[in-house]
């Protein structure tokens, strides 16, 4: 039985309230699915935080207008059905694809993730990927392995350091006579003494031109 306008509106109204903050969408069509199957995939796909509804292709493109999932529900053929979620698209596109695979005859024809398309195999290949919270940890434990590591070893660093200087100062290797003792003995070097000057002066070589006196002759 044909439904009526209000009954179209009713329907757009409901399905746009479901839309409006999905950021997820997968669709595809059912071949031979039962009454029991349907009830059962719809339950789980609430447990992945999402919905499935069986789409009339013109008013779900009306419902979607103006939200992320919009692109996917547009210009749909024949027979069609999406699940649908505002949470973790990995989780939704896992339990979707492994109850289709174990119960129901389905194939995919879209899917949509933050408002970018995505085709069949790159619908199964989010099924395939980590759960979220895993990809998560895998990403925290990059980002702080760095700091770990340095960590690690300015604490070593420190640890070394500790062990050399302690063991100069068994050595008395920061002795403070040592340092004034050889200042003083360069100095010494530096500096002859006085007589010694003397000496050195009285037996350098005239400067050319000079008068030499001579010696005092004997009497």
């Amino acid at each position: 039985m044909a439904l009526t306008r209000a009954k179209k509106t009713q329907k757009v109204q409901v399905l746009a309230k479901e839309l409006e903050t999905s950021t997820t969408a997968i669709i595809g069509t059912f071949a031979k699915m039962t009454v029991a199957q349907d009830f059962e995939l719809r339950k789980v796909v609430r447990g992945a935080g999402g919905k499935y509804r069986v789409l009339k292709n013109k008013l779900a493109a009306k419902a979607s207008e103006g939200t992320k999932v919009e692109q996917a529900l547009k210009g749909l053929k024949g027979v069609s059905a999406a699940a649908f979620t505002s949470g973790d698209p990995v989780e939704l596109a896992k339990v979707f694809s492994k109850w289709v695979s174990d119960n129901a005859e389905f194939t995919f024809k879209l899917g949509i993730v933050d408002g970018k398309l995505i085709n069949v195999e790159e619908v199964k290949a989010l099924a395939s990927m980590p759960p979220k919270e895993e990809i998560y940890a895998k990403l925290l434990f990059l980002i702080n392995a760095p700091a770990q590591r340095l960590v690690t070893v300015l604490n070593a660093t420190g640890r070394d350091l500790a062990v050399v200087v302690n063991e100069a100062v068994k050595g008395e290797k920061f002795g403070g006579a040592a340092a004034p003792a050889k200042v003083a003995s360069a100095e010494a070097v530096a500096a002859p003494e006085p007589e010694k000057q003397a000496e050195a002066v009285a037996t350098e070589a005239p400067v050319e031109g000079a008068v030499v006196p001579e010696p005092p002759v004997a009497e």
